[in-house]
């Protein structure tokens, strides 16, 4: 993969869907080194559903840079580098794309494989309602939610500052790829960190809910996240190298 420039751009709309996750159930699903980064006793894992507008190489005037609606489904987690420094981030299992150009450049010249998926999404004076398709049938998702002040009591969180704080150090994330053994790295840097709740009216996840990977009762839903109109810049971060046999 080519040496990626600092990309930047503008984050229109990000929403993190967030679960609860029994750790145990993710003993296959993450490769060594990572450990999940936990709440309590919870892991959290979610999907971040994400409308990025233009992007584009670091100066490079506004008008060259492109729009898209992508997801990605993370696991907070944990990992010792190489230096036996502790850090945290996010492990991606997967990600999709609307964007032609995001599914070619994906691994290729951008950090992190994309799959092609239809998107259909509606955001008007904070209600949005939201649906997923993946081109290969494998991935859906469908949500409606709304902006609300409050912050569910049924949340493993006990407010939306504790959450915020949970969620903000976990810039560093890692995307599986094609090469078994290699995993892309990217660096998210928001030049502002503001999120607020945002209201689940319905919910469907076919990664979370209907994969035979978790078993069930071991991963429910916990509360959602909203951040809107944030400046950012993209840095690639080096591949890291799975151990044999991972």
């Amino acid at each position: 993969m080519l040496k990626l420039p600092t990309i930047t751009g503008l984050i229109r709309r990000r929403l993190l869907v967030n679960y609860r996750v029994d750790p145990s159930a993710l003993e296959k699903i993450l490769p060594s080194p990572f450990r999940p980064k936990l709440h309590g006793d919870h892991a959290i894992a979610g999907i971040c559903l994400i409308r990025l507008e233009s992007i584009r190489p670091r100066g490079w005037p506004v008008w060259a840079g492109i729009a898209s609606e992508n997801a990605a489904h993370r696991i907070a987690v944990r990992w010792t580098d190489a230096h036996g420094r502790e850090q945290e981030g996010v492990f991606v299992p997967r990600r999709d794309t609307g964007s032609l150009p995001n599914h070619l450049a994906g691994g290729r010249i951008f950090p992190g494989e994309h799959h092609l998926a239809d998107f259909d999404v509606h955001d008007h004076e904070g209600r949005i309602k939201l649906s997923i398709q993946s081109r290969d049938g494998s991935m859906q998702i469908r949500l409606a939610a709304n902006e609300s002040p409050g912050f569910p009591s049924s949340s493993c969180f006990r407010s939306l500052e504790e959450s915020s704080a949970f969620f903000e150090p976990g810039r560093v994330g890692f995307s599986v790829t094609r090469d078994s053994h290699r995993l892309d790295g990217i660096r998210l840097e928001a030049h502002q960190w503001q999120v607020r709740n945002l209201a689940i009216e319905s919910l469907e996840s076919s990664f979370f809910e209907h994969s035979a990977g978790f078993p069930p009762g071991s991963v429910l839903f916990d509360h959602a996240l909203i951040m809107r109109d944030i400046s950012h810049d993209w840095h690639q971060v080096p591949a890291m190298t799975l151990p044999p046999g991972t």
